[in-house]
């Protein structure tokens, strides 16, 4: 029903979380961002953005042709749409989701992708940015603690807004974050680690990539791409 256009990348477990809670069957099309794949013009027609995951629901529900989505906050309201799953009805419920879902896809992800990058990948190391980067990080962190304060999850039921949060989270260490820092974080986090579906989608990452995704040959396609990218 649903073909998955997916990396084990946080952005990718988002989906693949969502998918394992709801048993919605799918099938895996991996796109190998280490190797150009997301630069294949079968899978620019789905994400003109060149970033997985995307999607194609064969099924839709109004039975015509098959719909594609790309963006993975997009993706996940779709599919709680389609499912009525974990994306309250009721007005007020919904809002409080959207929101943490949209701080996750405008803050948690961005800033945490930062800080990967200049820890980890930038050709040199440039201490402003690597400042900049982690401690805007660990700023989202207490976001995200204080919020979880006398709460199980982040928007009332488990919902999809905790599906996005934590795959950014996983990665602390490499973000030079201690979770002993952040007592409900920590609660949080143990507790969507200990879900069987979101170890089921973990899983799936592993079968699909077995290296490292970021080597020398990787850099040239996942990083220092400009406007002659898109329209080459």
């Amino acid at each position: 029903m649903i073909d998955l256009y997916y990396w084990p990348t946080p952005n990718g477990h988002k989906i693949t979380i969502f998918l394992e809670e709801t048993g919605t069957p799918y099938t895996i099309r991996p796109v190998n961002i280490g190797r150009g794949e997301q630069f294949a013009p079968d899978f620019l027609e789905i994400a003109p953005n060149n970033r997985m995951p995307a999607i194609v629901d064969t099924e839709p529900a109004d039975g015509g042709e098959p719909i594609p989505v790309f963006e993975s906050g997009a993706i996940l309201i779709y599919l709680a749409a389609k499912t009525g799953r974990f994306l309250p009805r009721e007005t007020r419920g919904w809002v409080q989701v959207m929101e943490w879902l949209c701080w996750q896809v405008a803050g948690l992800g961005p800033m945490a992708g930062q800080t990967h990058h200049f820890l980890h990948y930038a050709p040199e190391k440039i201490q402003y940015g690597i400042d900049r980067y982690v401690n805007e990080t660990s700023r989202l962190y207490a976001v995200l603690d204080k919020r979880l304060a006398g709460r199980t999850f982040v928007a009332g039921d488990y919902s999809i807004a905790d599906m996005a949060c934590y795959p950014w989270i996983v990665s602390h260490a490499r973000q030079n974050q201690r979770l002993e820092d952040y007592p409900d974080l920590k609660r949080w986090y143990e507790s969507i680690q200990a879900r069987p579906a979101v170890q089921r989608a973990y899983e799936v990452g592993k079968r699909v990539n077995t290296k490292p995704t970021v080597d020398d040959e990787a850099k040239k396609f996942l990083f220092g791409q400009t406007a002659k990218t898109v329209r080459r």
